[in-house]
């Protein structure tokens, strides 16, 4: 559909501004930006708290949505509108109806505003919901008891995908229902309307089970929990569950605002609550203990045991009681498969069932394809349908399965060749508990990896090499929040906002509306809506957006700063403080030598974060570079640039200033341009041991002045940093006598996973930063 925009909105809308102090205006730019909006800058309509609302005696449904909007305006207004059930339409009211023949799609809606009212029409009464929050969001914050003037226009709309998710996981990490209701009350505002609620893990079971008292008696509690990136417990008791009387209540609470919860019961694995709780359904017996720790348990439900498989069945019975939903998810993610492959009673149910292994998978890989089928013609008995993560298509992927993939995008392609629905809810971009910002020690705790909000907002749903008729096996994208580093609320709002609403564009509007700068300017509107309800939400993009480009021919570093909304930039090189005496930015800087440089964004409500970058360059600083072995593509980022740029790289491997191999050793060839007399070269390794990545395995320098014959001058053999070793940045120095040379050749050689490591056998990654010649 063709998006009509004008430049004369905002002449007019400024011009009127300035003319009248009490009369602010309305601005339907907003987040997710509408399909159609055409606006008639002449003509306008005036909201004040004498406006009625009004819904149709004929649709007494709308009750619900007109009360609404009586509160979302006195929220941003300071004023409530009465509410009035008519059997016409009322003139200088906000009239809302249902009208099929808006759209075929049941969630459209069409805003017209008038000098004489304002209609919002929605193809059903989510349409009309979502009409509410257009109107909602197009209203000024700053006037508060004020009139406010609507622009006359029409403004058509209506979502991209049906199934537009947010995820949250209260396993890990509890939070009482009333914050669960905030949380809802978030993805309305942002126009999700679904909510996948990970009820169960090995931290903790968090729902009532009425057939199985234990759950939530032993299952929901914990003895402690582990502290940060650390080896150390605090011993602090840790629980919390809900009733079903309370998940009832949230399932209206959610209905009401056109969300659809959609429950989680992971299983086989991510079981241990549940084991401990009732150990007879394990394959050892136990004891077992509910886990204080984060990651994958060996110990998984019994898949041999039919009163385990009752246990299932049972759970299911009062989750789909308690929740109405077409889907349930059933996880199937992560499952290990040691304690099958020794238990009697799992090989026992195996040779029943004649299954073999092949070259693709086990016999115990085909058992859990077994479970899930099983679970999932239970739930389809009920009149339901499964969810699982993308491991239920390894093995074989059950009948009616939908797939929800999250390691890539790569399962939820196969999945859709396969012609089964899919959720896309890639680790990628779409996990919203990796950090926001590269400057990780200023950040909250996370989990690790790098999604800032640019990230989120360049993914499409839709991946490459399907066809345009497979495309509708795509149900939609989800984003998802695990809170294994989240412990609160405010932590929570903050990892989720402002990602929720690149997320929401993601969701609703078309590929083609999309602008990421101009997404960013709506984005000060839609914060200043979070601040009314004090939600809090990381600032990153309101600051200063910094690029630094590699400059061969110069030999420097291009810094060039830009900033949205009003106010200046000031930044120094010298460390000092640039909002006291920096220098005001207006050209690109040009960084010739070390430096420390920071930069700030200078505004008339205050000063904005600090950016601030150390520049440590060498003589191999902004010189040509060859890689002979490149990087992973997922890693890759600026391509050889990253060794030779004067940046060094922070404790977050997936910022960009880190380049990553698995495989295959890194050879790097530098260009000194001259001949120079060198004697050390260093760079940095990232540990991460629990994602594979370990430090160098050896080291070798060789020198060339002609650029083909090399002379090796260094080569040294490391142990590996086993577990004994914290991860982080290892510094690599190797010196050697000084030697002219104009090429300089490193070669850096990975290990493989020692014994012991859960990927033992398989290559390890290298992480490496700048390689410095000095």
């Amino acid at each position: 559909m063709k998006i009509k925009t004008f430049l004369a909105i905002a002449i007019f809308l400024t011009a009127i501004t300035s003319c009248s102090d009490k009369l602010q205006n309305a601005d339907y730019q907003i987040i997710p930006l509408p399909k159609e909006i055409n606006v008639d800058v002449e003509k306008s309509f005036v909201l004040t708290p004498d406006v009625f609302i009004s819904y149709p005696s004929s649709q007494p449904s709308l009750k619900k949505e007109a009360s609404f909007l009586a509160y979302y305006i006195n929220d941003i207004l300071g004023y409530r509108l009465k509410i009035k059930e008519t059997d016409k339409v009322l003139e200088g009211a906000i009239n809302l109806s249902v009208d099929i023949s808006v759209n075929e799609n049941h969630e459209a809606y069409q805003i017209i505003v008038s000098q004489n009212d304002i209609k919002i029409t929605g193809s059903d009464a989510s349409g009309v919901f979502y009409g509410i929050q257009t109107l909602r969001k197009s209203l000024p914050v700053t006037a508060k008891g004020e009139k406010v003037r609507l622009q006359c226009a029409t403004i058509k709309d209506y979502p991209r995908f049906g199934y537009r998710g947010m995820h949250l996981d209260v396993s890990r990490h509890f939070f009482p229902i009333d914050s669960v209701k905030v949380y809802l009350d978030i993805m309305s505002l942002h126009n999700v309307n679904r909510f996948h609620f990970h009820l169960t893990d090995d931290q903790g079971w968090r729902m009532e089970i009425k057939k199985y008292p234990k759950l939530t008696e032993i299952g929901s509690q914990r003895n402690g929990t582990l502290i940060g990136h650390t080896e150390e417990y605090d011993y602090i008791p840790y629980g919390g569950f809900y009733t079903q009387e309370e998940l009832r209540d949230l399932v209206k609470y959610a209905k009401d605002r056109h969300i659809i919860i959609i429950p989680e019961i992971d299983l086989p694995g991510h079981q241990l609550a549940a084991l401990t709780s009732y150990p007879e359904l394990g394959c050892t017996g136990g004891p077992y203990e509910v886990w204080q720790r984060w990651g994958v348990a060996e110990d998984v439900i019994c898949a041999g045991n039919e009163q385990a498989m009752k246990f299932l069945e049972d759970v299911l019975i009062e989750v789909m009681d308690v929740f109405p939903s077409e889907y349930i998810h059933i996880g199937g993610d992560e499952c290990p498969k040691v304690r099958w492959e020794k238990c009697q009673k799992c090989q026992a149910k195996i040779k029943e069932l004649g299954i073999r292994g092949d070259d693709t998978h086990t016999a115990e890989t085909y058992l859990q394809s077994y479970v899930t089928k099983r679970i999932e013609q239970f739930v389809e008995n009920h009149g339901r349908h499964i969810i699982g993560w993308d491991e239920i298509l390894e093995g074989e992927l059950a009948p009616n399965a939908t797939v929800m993939s999250w390691r890539g995008s790569e399962g939820g392609k196969q999945a859709v060749l396969q012609h089964h629905n899919v959720i896309m809810t890639p680790n990628t971009h779409l996990y919203f508990d990796y950090h926001q910002s590269p400057d990780t020690e200023k950040e909250p705790v996370a989990i690790g990896g790098y999604n800032p909000v640019i990230k989120v907002y360049s993914y499409d749903p839709i991946p490459e090499g399907i066809s345009e008729d497979e495309t509708n096996y795509i149900l939609g994208p989800q984003a998802n929040l695990w809170t294994e580093y989240i412990g609160d609320f405010n932590t929570l709002t903050y990892m989720l906002l402002p990602r929720l609403a690149a997320l929401s564009e993601i969701q609703w509007c078309l590929p083609e509306q999309k602008e990421y700068h101009d997404f960013v300017r709506r984005a000060f509107h839609l914060a200043d809506i979070y601040d009314i309800y004090k939600w809090n939400y990381a600032k990153h993009i309101f600051d200063i957006d910094i690029k630094m480009v590699p400059n061969i021919n110069e030999k420097c570093i291009d810094l060039s700063m830009s900033k949205y909304g009003d106010g200046d930039i000031y930044y120094s090189i010298d460390g000092s403080d640039p909002a006291e005496n920096g220098i005001k930015y207006e050209v690109p800087v040009k960084i010739t030598d070390n430096c420390a440089f920071k930069a700030v964004v200078i505004r008339k409500t205050g000063v904005g974060r600090l950016h601030s970058t150390t520049f440590d360059f060498s003589k191999s600083s902004m010189k040509p570079v060859i890689l002979k072995t490149q990087p992973e593509k997922a890693y890759t980022y600026e391509g050889a640039q990253v060794f030779i740029d004067g940046l060094r790289g922070s404790g977050n491997y997936k910022t960009g200033r880190w380049l990553g191999f698995w495989g295959k050793s890194i050879d790097a060839v530098i260009d000194l341009q001259n001949e120079e007399e060198i004697s050390k070269a260093t760079f940095n390794c990232n540990i991460t041991k629990g994602d594979w990545i370990y430090n160098a395995k050896s080291v070798k320098v060789l020198v060339s002045n002609n650029g083909t014959d090399f002379t090796e001058v260094f080569s040294q053999d490391y142990p590996i940093l086993n577990s004994m070793y914290d991860d982080g940045i290892y510094p690599v120095e190797v010196t050697f006598e000084p030697v002219k040379t104009r090429f300089v050749e490193v070669v850096i050689e990975p290990f493989d996973l020692p014994e012991g490591h859960s990927g033992y056998g398989y290559p390890a990654w290298i992480f490496v930063d700048e390689i410095a010649i000095y």
